[in-house]
């Protein structure tokens, strides 16, 4: 599995694991899963959390960039 970055998102303080090749787990350093990033077609990057009952994801937010998405989880 590649852990390529769509683009160079390198973020003090948040790591990224690569489930499959269109969706990534934002954490930060110590494990706490801050949300997810999807691929939705090559140009625009869906940014979700779980929600509470672990049974869903819900969308936060669609932007151009994973680097936006990113942010949207970090200070969201």
């Amino acid at each position: 599995m590649s852990t390529t970055l769509p683009v160079a998102a390198r973020r003090p303080g948040v790591a990224f694991v690569q489930l499959n090749n269109g969706l990534w787990r934002i954490t930060r350093p110590a494990g706490a899963v801050l949300g997810y990033v999807e691929n939705l077609d090559g140009g625009r990057f869906l940014a979700k959390r779980l929600a509470s009952s672990g049974r869903a994801f819900l969308p936060v937010g669609e932007f151009w960039s994973f680097d936006d998405a990113v942010d949207c989880l970090r200070f969201g």
